[in-house]
């Protein structure tokens, strides 16, 4: 398809946005202030609010005695005795946890206010590490539990004590991986009224959430409402979030119940310390992974030891992080035998959610360290370990031992790509060179297959066979759309993808126009989320790269009805029968006689002004909704396998580094990264999508960590600390190229293409960083990677 411009730009570029904090949806808002827990880990002995309340301008304040007395703790993704509230109740445990709410006329009030607020805390010893957090003496952060261990669960598919008998080589190797954010530029906005209806509370919410929708009956259920007494509202524009404003919705159910106890709408806004505080972040892992080998290079098996710091509650999603990548856990090899051993624990840390990558990240950095790790043992190169293991193209669709089935794909021709784009075999000459010359230059690679069209029942695995109930599986990648065409036959597109900045409505218009053969300015794509009127599901929003498999499909399907009932109503102008007819140029035209014809819009208006004239028994309809529900996502089995994900893509980087001696400073020299996204919808956005992804790599790998002291205060709480690659950081020499091998399960063979990098540059960086250091003994175990940890590694290297 030929690239469109963006019509989202003009309005975002001329100050026209329609950001929530820009906007005023509910009249008589009050505001409120959120005040939070200093302490890591605190019993809270007293809550003294009478202060407070006195102050001028003050509606209410609420803290743990309301929220306990109106709400319930957030339904869990898995039975734990870890109850989560949208404020400490007993404790609080994380520094940054909410405490009480003060809702005022404005900001500045309440927040004067909030200083009035009174708690006895009782400061208790905290846990940060996850490896101090598994100790048995270690800090209890939910008295109700046995141990911080919040989930812990063991899946083996294939013979694997077999091969690890048998095995010539048996790798094993430990990873950790640092917890980082998105840092949206746009932070949480709520704005909730809770009203007393006939049959009940009735709340409405505007947020900048995007889903995943599933958490709307999550907080329907803390409110003790129905999922259809909650209305949530979306704006059209959302400043940024990449997973991040997926945890806003504790923020929903809290800002509902400051307005019943206010009696008036109530707006939050969340400033930048608060969100590096307690927003959300990606999990930081602790990994180890071995690898049953033979002489060849060949990996015949595969144990592997997840265990994910999720904070100080097992926030829904989570544990999703673990199992969101379930199907894809063997990568882009042919691997035929997997033990995997999947834990989350809780520690003094703002707890976890999505964030780009979503598990992909973590997965590759472990996985692809360790495929570096065997070329070294075995001195294969590393692009040859790859050749050897990577599933071969008459080999899909391919069925992953835990249950995916990638379903199309050339990783060879991908791979060899990506090589070719920096000259590989000469680089590596240079190589030799620079070491010679006592220089430091490495190159890293990464191979990874991109999962899309998330199937939410991997959340299903967090539970044992036998305590999952019959027939009540998860599954599922739905997603809806509706079409409709007015008596001019201008054609409407609602979208409720919620998207991000994406270029949804660019796409959606282009592949309407196409179907219904219309200049592209008769379709009006109209973003809205409005769980009132738009049509949604559990799967909804936008997130795990949805959009281009499942929306487009869905797309599809509904304007094959339009289709359909703009033929019949072209058969009665040109008296035709409607099967020789097709839209085209705007027009409804004999196929065989295009002379004959009748405009689109004359058609339409038929449908609208005469639909007597319609033949009997036809519905005279020009408005279709459409879900696309692939069978193949279904729940998990009695096997614990399952296709976690609709579509796989794949990803191949190479790139190339240079580390200053002086200064240890790392530069990319040139980086390479060749994408399989299956059909391409939209190249400009293609490339947009990949640019983005490979910037917030970028801060993963060399940059971004959200630190903590031992005593669990945040270190990392500003821009001074938590370091953002900018634009100066983010430009190198790039290659990016694409391949497309169509899914044969998605209406235009198109799969998603807006994570791939965020989860391979990472490791491809770490690579090419180990790779450059290998001469001088340091290996790399963990990120970011920067001046200061590769002083210290060299510096420890040069002690043993």
């Amino acid at each position: 398809m030929t690239a469109l411009s963006r019509i989202e730009d003009a309005a975002l570029l001329t100050g026209q946005g329609r950001f929530l904090d820009d906007l005023d949806p509910l009249p008589g808002t009050l505001v409120a202030a959120v005040v939070r827990s200093p302490h890591a880990h605190a019993r809270i002995r007293s809550v003294n609010l009478d202060r407070a309340r006195s102050r001028p301008g003050v509606a209410a304040v609420i803290g743990p005695e309301e929220v306990m007395a109106t709400l319930k703790p957030f339904p869990l993704s898995v039975k734990a005795p870890t109850p989560y509230y949208p404020t400490a109740t007993d404790k609080t445990r994380f520094v940054g946890e909410p405490v009480a709410v003060v809702v005022a006329t404005d900001r500045y009030l309440a927040e004067d206010a909030a200083e009035f607020v009174d708690i006895d805390y009782e400061p208790l010893p905290a846990v940060v590490r996850t490896d101090k957090a598994l100790e048995a003496d270690a800090p209890l952060l939910h008295d109700q539990a046995d141990s911080n261990v919040a989930t812990d669960r063991i899946f083996a598919f294939g013979e694997v004590d077999k091969a690890f008998a048998e095995a010539k080589h048996v790798i094993t190797r430990s990873y950790s991986f640092p917890r980082y954010s998105s840092t949206p530029m746009e932070c949480y906005v709520v704005v909730a009224e809770w009203r007393d209806g006939v049959d009940g509370p009735e709340i409405t919410a505007h947020s900048n959430f995007h889903g995943p929708f599933s958490m709307a009956p999550v907080v329907a259920g803390s409110l003790g409402v129905p999922t259809s007494s909650l209305r949530l509202i979306v704006p059209a524009d959302i400043g940024g979030s990449y997973g991040i404003k997926s945890a806003i919705y504790p923020y929903i159910a809290l800002m509902a119940l400051a307005s019943k106890h206010a009696g008036r709408p109530v707006r939050w806004t969340e400033d930048r310390l608060e969100h590096q505080l307690a927003s959300s972040s990606g999990s930081d892992r602790l990994m180890t992974y071995s690898a049953a080998v033979d002489d060849d290079g060949v990996v015949n098996a595969l144990r592997v030891d997840l265990i994910d710091n999720v904070g100080a509650y097992l926030r829904p999603p989570e544990p999703s992080t673990l199992y969101r990548c379930f199907g894809n856990i063997t990568g882009a090899y042919q691997i035929s035998a997997v033990e995997i051993r999947a834990r989350a624990v809780v520690t003094n840390k703002a707890p976890t959610g999505l964030n780009r990558g979503f598990g992909g990240q973590q997965l590759y950095f472990g996985l692809e360290r360790l495929m570096d790790n065997i070329a070294d043992s075995l001195d294969i190169d590393p692009a040859d370990i790859r050749r050897r293991n990577i599933v071969t193209t008459d080999a899909f669709p391919y069925a992953t031992p835990s249950g995916g089935i990638y379903d199309s794909g050339d990783y060879h021709r991908a791979l060899e790509l990506a090589l070719d784009n920096v000259d590989y075999a000469q680089r590596r000459k240079e190589q030799l060179v620079a070491r010679e010359n006592g220089e430091w230059m490495g190159i890293g690679i990464a191979t990874i297959v991109d999962p899309s069209a998330t199937n939410i029942g991997y959340i299903g695995l967090a539970t044992p066979v036998e305590d999952r109930t019959a027939k009540r599986g998860k599954s599922g990648s739905t997603e809806h759309v509706r079409i409709a065409v007015d008596p001019q036959g201008v054609v409407s597109v609602l979208l409720g993808t919620v998207p991000q900045g994406q270029g949804h409505a660019t796409v959606a218009r282009d592949i309407v126009a196409k179907h219904l053969g219309l200049p592209v300015q008769q379709v009006r794509p109209r973003v809205e989320m409005d769980t009132a009127s738009t049509p949604w599901t559990i799967s909804s929003g936008s997130y795990s790269s949805r959009f281009a498999p499942l929306l487009t499909s869905a797309l599809l399907e509904a304007a094959d009805r339009i289709v359909d009932t703009v033929k019949v109503a072209g058969s009665v102008l040109l008296q035709a029968e409607p099967e020789t007819l097709e839209l085209a140029d705007g027009l409804v035209r004999v196929t065989d006689d295009p002379e004959r014809s009748v405009s689109f819009r004359h058609a339409a208006g038929l449908v609208h002004w005469d639909p007597g004239s319609l033949p009997e028994g036809f519905s005279a309809r020009l408005y279709e909704e459409a879900a696309f529900t692939p069978p193949q996502s279904k729940a998990a089995s009695r096997t614990d396998q399952i296709n976690s994900s609709l579509c796989y893509g794949f990803v191949a980087e190479v790139v190339v580094v240079r580390i200053d001696k002086e200064t240890l400073k790392i530069t990319i020299d040139q980086l390479s990264s060749v994408h399989d996204a299956g059909t391409i919808l939209n190249k400009t956005l293609l490339d947009g999508q990949v640019h983005g992804a490979l910037a917030q790599a970028l801060g993963g790998a060399m940059f971004e960590e959200m630190t903590y002291s031992e005593s669990g205060q945040p270190t990392a709480g500003t821009f001074m600390d938590y370091l953002c690659p900018t634009s100066a950081e983010a430009c190198f020499p790039l290659t990016s190229d694409h391949l497309e091998t169509p899914s044969p399960l998605t209406r235009l063979g198109a799969k998603g293409c807006g994570e791939g990098s965020s989860m391979s540059l990472p490791v491809a960086i770490a690579n090419a960083v180990a790779d450059a250091l290998a001469p001088d003994g340091v290996d790399i175990t963990s990120l970011p990677l920067h001046g200061n940890v590769l002083h210290q590694l060299l510096n420890s290297t040069k002690g043993t």
